[in-house]
């Protein structure tokens, strides 16, 4: 394990993590959404929920939009707002699901008339990006089909690019366009953007902004995950991530719950390649329904701290020399005694340099916020993701 402690130290102040605004309102399963006392009723609240969880951990100062869930007829109002809560707005996130045009696909669909609306709500979602300061417009495709036979492979990759090229155009310099791929659901005979493979080809098309975005729930069992994420920054092409956990699909968990030593493997693959110096995007995405919103968003910030801390403990110079000597065990070794360190001190200590609490959890259940937002949120309608 190293011991240059202080570059441990320095690394995870320096730490940030984006946290999704849809995350903060009422979610569900299929069936039904399930609501809780105090949830946000607009874009407003929603980040007032999100000030809180980075007043507590420190390291998380921006919130990723999604629209239209997040529309509101003043952007400039929503960035002060993000302002005065020392926040600041984050990917925007377009929504090509929802509506009944989208049965057969958006950007893929055959009719040109819902391509030209999904295309339109992109252009939105970019001008959004631009009014609120937004380095990223951050999109994912329910596109797909259910049948054998029910549309063209190639057409569809067809329209999808030539939908993109368009979309990519319009974007101003310092914005990216990440591309996120779910190799199953809705479309379960064939996903138009299925796996880090489709996307980055993609990608490759429409230019050097257009980059990859891994969600941690989006794989088959037993994919190797670190992998994919050492290919694509090799390619240039690593975008970011969506941070969640799974136990059978994309279950959307809080980050870490499931197997924290997957996210301490990706943490060790990312810290190798000097990912977070390379303007890669960590941002959570989270929205299952059992656990309380504010608390559950802390849990995931703080496990992806304490990833991060055991992933900066791995000592390099260890690990290279088993590897080069082939030394399986002993390599295997270096990680598990980072992986086993208990880093939770070490992360108190780094919230508390940076005017954090200590005991985020401790701390947020102490002040009373949940009970004062239950109480001052009671009427109206509460924010939800259908």
């Amino acid at each position: 394990m190293t011991n240059d402690r202080p570059h441990v130290e320095t690394a995870l102040r320096a730490q940030r993590v984006e946290t999704p605004s849809w995350a903060f309102g009422n979610s569900g399963t299929r069936f039904a959404v399930f609501a809780q006392p105090g949830v946000p009723r607009n874009p407003f609240e929603k980040l007032e929920d999100a000030a809180e969880v980075h007043r507590h951990t420190g390291i998380a100062p921006s919130v990723a939009l999604h629209i239209p869930w997040d529309d509101v007829d003043d952007f400039d109002a929503l960035r002060e707002h993000a302002d005065e809560l020392g926040l600041r707005l984050g990917a925007i996130n377009p929504n090509l699901f929802q509506e009944p045009e989208y049965k057969l696909g958006s950007l893929c669909n055959p009719d040109a008339a819902v391509r030209a609306r999904a295309v339109a709500h992109i252009l939105h979602c970019v001008d959004v990006a631009r009014r609120v300061g937004s380095g990223a417009v951050s999109l994912w495709l329910a596109d797909g089909t259910n049948y054998p036979g029910q549309d063209s492979f190639r057409a569809r990759r067809d329209r999808l690019v030539e939908a993109l090229r368009e979309v990519y155009a319009s974007l101003d310099g310092d914005v990216e366009l990440l591309v996120e791929y779910k190799f199953y659901e809705p479309a379960f005979y064939a996903t138009d953007l299925a796996d880090w493979g489709s996307a980055l080809l993609l990608c490759q098309e429409l230019g050097e902004r257009a980059r990859v975005l891994v969600d941690l729930g989006h794989h088959a069992h037993g994919v190797n995950i670190e992998q994919i994420v050492s290919l694509l920054f090799g390619a240039g092409r690593l975008g970011g991530f969506h941070f969640n956990d799974r136990k059978y699909g994309d279950d959307d968990l809080i980050v870490g719950s499931i197997d924290p030593f997957q996210l301490f493997l990706v943490y060790a693959e990312l810290v190798a390649l000097d990912a977070p110096a390379a303007g890669v995007r960590f941002t959570i995405d989270q929205s299952h329904n059992v656990e309380p919103k504010v608390e559950a968003m802390i849990q995931s910030v703080l496990n992806l701290q304490e990833a991060y801390a055991k992933a900066l403990l791995v000592d390099r110079v260890a690990l290279e020399a088993a590897q080069l000597h082939g030394d399986v065990l002993a390599a295997h070794r270096v990680l598990l005694d980072a992986f086993q360190t208990d880093v939770r001190p070490l992360c108190a200590k780094v919230r508390a340099d940076l005017g954090a609490s200590s005991d985020p959890i401790g701390a947020f259940r102490a002040s009373g916020y949940a009970e004062r937002v239950a109480e001052a949120r009671a009427e109206g309608t509460a924010a939800a993701w259908i």
